[in-house]
């Protein structure tokens, strides 16, 4: 029964008003869109590689791991295969982290198995200059020899600076490089639907 206000009308709760939106941000993926990106890129990785029991998944902290644990989810759902996913970070395999000479902070990695004649699957959240998939090929090499690496990136926002191919691709997203490209959650982190935002560092808040 809804309350009544004294004249005798009915009353309710005003709605919940919505989040201000930082006016440095746009989307350019919202969580259908990335769920839409997801549910293709499993499809391409099925059409690709004839043995989908030899795929190994391989996320890349922090935003890689949450879309590989999903890619493999499609996989079950659309060929009943079972995919082993790993974790593997790339701190210590990095050329650039001593720049600011501060400690890196290092990551989880978790690999269930070794990756000796694996097809695996590189799934980072955001290419650009390929560094970071280059130090993940570099510290893949301590868990085996695969049989090939490729790779996913849900984002492509270019700004390459080493050869690295990515085999599949979300959503090619141009950007500048005072620009941030994001993917983040329900409070800004990793949980919920995913969206991806890229965020000016310049201008005005």
């Amino acid at each position: 029964m809804n309350p009544r206000d004294p004249a005798g009308g009915s009353t309710a709760a005003p709605p919940t008003p919505e989040p201000a939106r930082d006016p440095r941000e746009r989307i350019v993926l919202d969580p259908t869109g990335v769920r839409r990106a997801l549910v293709r890129m499993a499809h391409e990785i099925l059409e690709r590689n004839e043995d989908p029991s030899a795929l190994y998944l391989v996320g890349i902290p922090n935003g890689g791991v949450p879309l590989a644990r999903e890619i493999a989810r499609r996989l079950r759902e659309i060929a009943g295969v079972d995919v082993t996913v790993g974790i593997l970070d790339t701190t210590l395999y990095r050329d650039d982290h001593g720049v600011t000479g501060e400690r890196p902070a290092l990551r989880t990695t978790e690999m269930p198995s070794a990756v000796d004649d694996r097809v695996v699957v590189l799934v980072d959240d955001v290419a650009s200059t390929g560094r970071t998939i280059r130090a993940a090929m570099d510290a893949l090499m301590d868990f085996g020899r695969p049989r090939a690496v490729q790779v996913v990136a849900l984002v492509d926002r270019g700004h390459r600076e080493l050869p690295i191919k990515i085999d599949y691709v979300g959503k090619n997203i141009p950007t500048e490089t005072s620009e941030e490209v994001i993917l983040r959650g329900r409070d800004g982190g990793l949980e919920g639907p995913l969206e991806v935002v890229v965020h000016s560092r310049g201008g005005s808040a």
